[in-house]
Order: structure tokens, then sequence, then C-alpha cells
């Protein structure tokens, strides 16, 4: 039987995987879709009827991630669990908020690829990206379920990662193991600066923090950056979708974009590494 890599959202124990379900020593149980994902968010947790990103918004992130277009942001990050996990042979790689699977996918083959045996897990709160990533990276285990209370045993995790999602650092805190890291990207100042120049009247840029978390101690930070050049309007679109600025665009910003036929703009990444006590 495969060994399952979450705990049980009710009750905090490990669970037991079946074909068609996943269950506790307490007799809580929970089926497994077609795709191989499970649902762990219980009812009473969920804010909406589907929460997170719909069936949409989850097939312009794949296309859009799929094109390459951050395919260096997927290389540094794979470079950076690798150096943190090559000792260990069969760690356990925790993505938090993992959409619809690129960056997980991603991580799971490089280590793969370099000798390790990893147990790699991803969990977020939008069913559909959940079962794309489920769909399609077979090497993963995925489930539905939120930052704010992660289906992981504590200090389980070699290395929790999370790209552009919510944290919630006392989760973070009880799920990573002592000497494990956590790694977090977060956007730079002016990435996707000259998609806001279209979207907005006044552009501004992300505010620059240090952060520190409780439980962990901060080691540096990483920083990618490119220009990026899109002259197709689908994919601009498909980068717009994927964007917190979908849901708070105005209407004329968002016209001004749908005639957009040519888009350059600095993208960067802030790769934010941390120790566990």
């Amino acid at each position: 039987m495969e060994r399952c890599l979450f705990c049980c959202p009710i009750c905090g124990g490990p669970l037991q995987m079946e074909k068609t379900r996943l269950f506790c020593e307490n007799g809580h149980s929970f089926d497994r879709a077609r795709q191989g994902y499970t649902h762990l968010l219980p009812p009473n947790r969920m804010h909406s009827k589907e929460p997170g990103d719909t069936k949409e918004m989850v097939n312009s992130r794949r296309a859009f991630l799929e094109s390459g277009a951050y395919g260096c942001f997927a290389e540094k990050l794979c470079e950076l669990v690798w150096e943190f996990l090559q000792g260990i042979p069969s760690p356990f790689l925790l993505d938090a908020g993992c959409g619809e699977g690129y960056y997980t996918g991603k991580m799971e083959a490089y280590l793969r690829e370099r000798g390790l045996s990893p147990r790699v897990a991803g969990f977020d709160i939008s069913k559909s990206a959940v079962r794309a990533a489920a769909g399609k990276y077979k090497g993963c285990q995925f489930a539905v379920a939120s930052a704010f209370a992660v289906p992981a045993a504590d200090g389980s995790a070699d290395c929790l990662t999370n790209v552009f999602a919510p944290i919630v650092p006392e989760e973070c805190k009880r799920v990573v193991k002592p000497g494990g890291v956590m790694i977090l990207a977060v956007p730079g100042p002016r990435h996707l600066y000259g998609l806001k120049e279209i979207l907005y009247d006044a552009p501004y840029e992300n505010e620059y923090r240090e952060t520190e978390y409780p439980g962990f101690v901060f080691v540096r930070r990483d920083t990618v950056e490119d220009t990026l050049v899109l002259d197709d309007r689908e994919q601009i679109q498909n980068l717009f979708a994927m964007t917190p600025y979908y849901w708070k665009t105005p209407e004329s910003g968002s016209r001004r974009l749908m005639e957009t036929q040519h888009l350059q703009t600095e993208i960067r990444f802030d790769f934010l590494i941390y120790q566990r006590k």
C-alpha cells in the first residue's frame, strides 16, 4: 500500500491510502477522486461553495506556465530545494498553495533525476486546481486543503515551498521539522509593472519587506529577474487571469488590456529562505 503523506483533517492522525479512499484509525474516511486527489477541506472550513481559483483561471495559469514564460523561476526553485535536500535520500517536500501543480511537478522531477526518492505533496484550496494537478503529475500526492489547517503531521516536512500563496506562520512552524527549510516566493517591487501600467491609471510598485517568522531563522534572499515579452493576446489574457489584479482591476483597465497586442514587462521573484529552529 502506498504511504499517504497527508494526515486526517479532523483528528490529525495518520492516514492510510487505498485506491478509492484515505482513512484513519479513528474511522474518518475520505474518498479519492478519479484523478487521484482527495478533498481534505471539511465543509465547516469552506467559506464558499467552491473557494479559490476557478476552472477558467486554472486553465489560463496552466497555458501560461507551460509556455515556459516563468521557466527561470521554476529552475531557481528546483535548484534551491536540491541545495537543501540533496543529503536526504527520501525527503518530504510539501508545496503549499500548489495551484495546478506546475512548480510541484518540476521540483519532484528535478529531485528524482538527481537520484533522490522524494515524497512530494501539494495542497490548494481550489478544487479545480488540485484536480488539474493530480491529473498530470502522478509522482506527487495532492489534496484540497486550506493553509489555515495544513493536512500534514507535526514536524513532518523537510522542506515547505510556497509560491505567491497565503502564509499562515503558525502552521508553517508546526509542519516543518527542526532543521528543515521553508522557501517562499514573493513578487519583486517591479514584478509585472508593465502589465500594471496598462491596467491602472496610477501603477504602483509591490512592497519590499524583510519578514521574520516565529520559529524560523532567515537564511537569505535569492532574486531572479528577467524581461517578459508577449505578442499573443491570448497569453496576455492568460497572464492577467493568474494574477490578483484579475479581481481588482477597473473595467477601463481590463478593456485596455483586451486591446493590447504587445506586452513587455519586468518580472522578478524573490525567494526567501528560512530554516526551522
